[in-house]
């Protein structure tokens, strides 16, 4: 009689070789390009993204640096999912034009985003897309600056508890100024953030991606009724339904509201995204889906820039001098709030941020699935099936195009007109918003909103660097999430 053990083993092997053949072109892609940390059988390079969010994001940030020595690329593989890992911006520009469809790795984010156009195949985000262009129009982000400057004042209003003390985290002051902007600019809707002392849906959000991004990295906890065993599907769901909820509530108070305009005097008012959604051929699921991308990815966004910014002005006196002088130029000994026209005349402020930007990018890896074969000016060719990691963090530091101090903080290479300018002429090798046509759509709204908080802020205080030992800031990969303990 065969033993069941056996059969079991002979099986496994059989489906291993069926892999290899079903993947014959993937792995000599993967051979051809090679890497140094070797692929274990099952988990592939999983091993190297166990542990914490920090963990994780010191192996994205290895396999980084290996392609910026290996020509721009390097292999990972997760499980038996490839991806080309990318850190050069001639080859990032050929997938991001042309490769629009979100990787693999983003299809844990379904669980709670469903078909939001941050994860959407290309034929259900495109439609969407061109729904919401027409909110980020010019005269529309002019006008949300007022939006921005009222938020701003009660955020520097509540930083005044915290002045002259001891080191605080100034992340989640951030947080809930973006949330309260978000809201009221994009849905129409004053939530208060900054009014509570804990954001329940902010914190659930956290915690979410907190869970999300360590089963997107270990192929182990990917098979979905296994996962659904484990004490954490538990947990995840639950921050799921309190972020649902959350958003439906959203979504209800907007319906109240506009028919109690319909049942007094019908006036006319400028209508917000969430007016336009709920006006469109979307079902309620499809509003919920992309209220939710509005609120998630509008305020972690700015949050982050903004954060890691504050960070670095606190630990470069200099450059927070400048960024003072830039704004006593502009409002000179005035309390009067940031208005939209003053804006473009913060030309300092905005290279300081867009330099954090590019050394902490919002979004340090974007995933890209191959639809169709890539071929590069290298004459290599990325094969159909497979997948891209775009590797931003390294792609910003890449010497080759920011030059050997490309480590270093100096936002002087942002600013056009200085002869002492470092940055790189092609314009893929800066993208802390994405690149291509599946680009960030809020890019100006969220630099916008940074400039007003960080000029408000800086106006009225002195960001000083933590009391601790100088450390630089720092991404965990279940968010890009910055470690800004400030002084003020």
């Amino acid at each position: 009689m065969v033993s069941p053990y056996f059969l079991i083993i002979l099986i496994w092997l059989i489906w291993v070789l069926f892999k290899r053949w079903q993947l014959r072109r993937i792995i000599n892609l993967s051979q051809a390009i090679g890497s140094r940390y070797p692929a274990l059988p099952l988990i592939g390079h999983g091993y190297l993204f166990a542990g914490d969010g920090e963990g994780r994001m010191t192996a994205f940030k290895k396999f980084g640096l290996e392609a910026t020595k290996n020509n721009g690329m390097t292999s990972l593989w997760l499980g038996y999912d490839y991806y080309t890992v990318i850190s050069d911006p001639v080859i990032a520009e050929a997938i991001m034009k042309t490769c629009l469809e979100k990787g693999y790795l983003m299809e844990v984010f379904s669980h709670l985003l469903g078909n939001g156009s941050l994860i959407a195949p290309v034929n259900i985000w495109r439609p969407r897309r061109k729904l919401v262009t027409p909110n980020f129009s010019l005269k529309n982000l002019q006008a949300f600056v007022k939006v921005f400057s009222q938020q701003s004042e009660i955020l520097a209003d509540r930083l005044a508890s915290v002045a002259d003390k001891n080191t605080f985290s100034i992340w989640k002051y951030f947080t809930t100024y973006s949330m309260d902007s978000v809201c009221e600019t994009t849905l129409g809707i004053k939530v208060h953030a900054q009014r509570l002392s804990h954001s329940p849906f902010l914190w659930a959000f956290e915690q979410y991606c907190r869970l999300t991004a360590a089963r997107m990295c270990q192929p182990w906890l990917w098979a979905s009724p296994l996962y659904h065993w484990l004490p954490q599907h538990a947990i995840l769901r639950a921050h799921r339904d309190n972020i649902w909820n959350y958003i439906d509530k959203i979504i209800k108070m907007k319906i109240e509201e506009r028919k109690c305009e319909q049942l007094s005097n019908g006036s006319e008012r400028d209508k917000s995204l969430l007016d336009m959604l709920l006006t469109s051929s979307l079902s309620e699921l499809e509003v919920r889906e992309e209220t939710l991308v509005l609120v998630l990815a509008g305020s972690d966004t700015s949050a982050v820039g903004a954060a890691f910014t504050a960070c670095l002005l606190s630990q470069y006196s200099h450059v927070q001098d400048k960024v003072y002088d830039e704004l006593y130029a502009v409002f000179g000994d005035s309390q009067r709030p940031v208005e939209a026209e003053d804006l473009s005349k913060l030309k300092y402020l905005e290279a300081v941020i867009k330099e954090s930007m590019r050394l902490y990018p919002p979004a340090a890896v974007i995933a890209r699935k191959l639809d169709k074969d890539v071929v590069l000016p290298s004459g290599i060719t990325l094969v159909k099936g497979s997948g891209a990691l775009i590797n931003i963090w390294a792609m910003h530091r890449n010497p080759r195009y920011w030059g050997k101090d490309a480590e270093l903080f100096l936002p002087d290479r942002f600013l056009p007109a200085s002869s002492d300018t470092r940055a790189p002429q092609r314009h893929a090798a800066y993208m802390p918003f994405s690149y291509g046509p599946r680009n960030c759509i809020g890019y100006q709204y969220g630099m916008m909103s940074m400039k007003t908080a960080l000029a408000t802020i800086v106006r009225r205080y002195r960001l000083l660097p933590a009391a601790l030992p100088p450390r630089p800031p720092h991404h965990r990969a279940h968010r890009t999430h910055c470690a800004s303990n400030t002084t003020l």
